[in-house]
């Protein structure tokens, strides 16, 4: 085995049976992109032989968080693997664990974008990160800090991916220790096994040591390969005559807006993934509709004037928005039927939301119809409902406009529970009667 990959390997056993006396479990942030990926084969290797020499001391879990809005193809990978990896730590009897996080229902991508109408994306507003990536992984690690009171985490970081990325491992590390302390996270400790490596070694590791859950890593190549776009540079080790050139593509949200451009779709769509097109119009019309004042709100959500009187979409944009997904669904799903974009539970908060925000004129289930052309079930309506509906307008019949503020009421009390985050109903209720005097002075 080359040198500098036992070398790591030797580290790995030292660490977690000599220089860490402690059984807290080891946390591995898996994305199954070429760092992660190396990364969990050489701690694999190394569990391979502390079991030889003495026997598993301690708990390894595999944690892969799903944004819901990654890029399809890399999600059906990661999908794959992460089963392959079960089966493997079952069959080889090592102390590893797959755990998949996926954000709350209320931290969706579509549910703050479409819902609240939190507009795209981008360097002074990245609210996505938090809610999609952070949070559910900080969920996991803390009920675990509960169970051992510490955890060490493996990151797939490296030094020489940027200099920044560089500054910030220094910032964090602890002078003659392998072990970093966490930024946020108290009793909790990083550990980057591969912290040295050369882009080169990566590449290298893959293309020529053998995944241990028996994955084909030339899968993997093939994806940053299909993904490169012809102004990447490739430093890359080619071991055999079947390799060709691959980029450093970083794979992500497919609605990703903090980047100007997505190479990496553009460069899977002129490889012939063809079926990609929608998902990344949808992407490009999200970052130039932005800033366009017309589709912006002058007041922020808790009624305060926004700066520049840019606030969230308004109800118009959200629902356009909303109408355009779901398109991309279906034309994706000619080629890809299994596929979701958006979720029916997501559609059911969003329209919740509307709701508790005054929306009464967009309909979830009129936008669905068409955009599908078939009507979307949200189990609003009933026989025994249409009853009480004509018994309240022939109540109503001198004043339209109050049944119109009944139903409105009834269906914010209606929705109260279907949301973990609340405001109170008592105040939902007062705006909206307070908003219905104020137009009708």
């Amino acid at each position: 085995m080359t040198k500098f990959i036992q070398k790591i390997i030797d580290e790995i056993i030292d660490q977690y049976l000599y220089a860490d006396e402690t059984n807290r479990p080891w946390i591995i942030g898996f994305s199954g992109g070429k760092d992660s990926t190396v990364m969990l084969q050489l701690v694999w290797k190394a569990i391979e032989q502390v079991k030889e020499l003495t026997g598993i001391t301690r708990e390894i879990y595999v944690v892969c968080n799903d944004t819901m809005v990654e890029n399809p193809i890399i999600t059906e990978y990661v999908h794959r693997v992460l089963d392959k990896i079960e089966i493997a730590a079952r069959d080889q009897d090592m102390p590893i664990k797959v755990v998949k996080t996926i954000p709350r229902l209320e931290d969706s991508f579509w549910v703050n974008l479409i819902g609240k109408g939190y507009p795209a994306p981008n360097n002074a507003f990245r609210w996505c990160t938090e809610r999609l990536k952070i949070k559910p992984t900080s969920r996991f690690l803390i009920e675990q800090l509960d169970e051992f009171g510490e955890a060490v985490i493996l990151i797939g970081t490296r030094k020489s991916e940027s200099a920044q990325r560089s500054k910030s491992m220094k910032k964090h590390e602890i002078r003659g220790k392998r072990l970093s302390k966490h930024p946020t996270q108290p009793n909790t400790h990083m550990y980057a096994p591969i912290r040295n490596l050369e882009l080169e070694e990566i590449w290298y590791t893959i293309n020529t040591m053998e995944s241990p859950w028996g994955s084909d890593n030339s899968e993997l190549f093939k994806l940053y390969s299909d993904a490169s776009a012809d102004d990447y540079e490739c430093p890359t080790v080619v071991t055999t005559d079947k390799h060709k050139s691959c980029g450093q593509s970083r794979f992500g949200c497919w609605t990703c807006t903090v980047v100007k451009k997505d190479k990496s779709m553009t460069a899977l769509i002129d490889n012939g993934l063809t079926w990609l097109t929608p998902l990344l119009n949808l992407r490009n019309q999200m970052v130039d509709e932005r800033n366009i004042a017309k589709n912006r709100m002058p007041e922020r959500r808790n009624g305060t004037k926004a700066i520049n009187g840019f606030g969230p979409y308004t109800p118009e944009y959200r629902a356009s928005l909303l109408k355009r997904l779901l398109e991309a669904q279906k034309e994706v799903q000619k080629d890809k039927p299994h596929i979701e974009l958006i979720t029916n539970q997501e559609l059911v908060a969003i329209q919740t939301i509307w709701y508790r925000d005054f929306i009464f004129n967009h309909k979830i289930s009129k936008i669905y119809r068409q955009a599908y052309k078939i009507k979307l079930d949200m189990k609003d309506h009933n026989e025994k409902h249409e009853k009480e509906l004509e018994l309240l307008k022939k109540s109503c019949k001198e004043n339209p406009k109050d049944f119109e503020l009944i139903q409105e009421l009834l269906t914010l009390q209606k929705n109260k529970s279907l949301l973990n985050k609340k405001r109170g109903l008592k105040d939902d209720i007062e705006k909206r009667i307070e908003q219905y005097i104020k137009n009708e002075k």
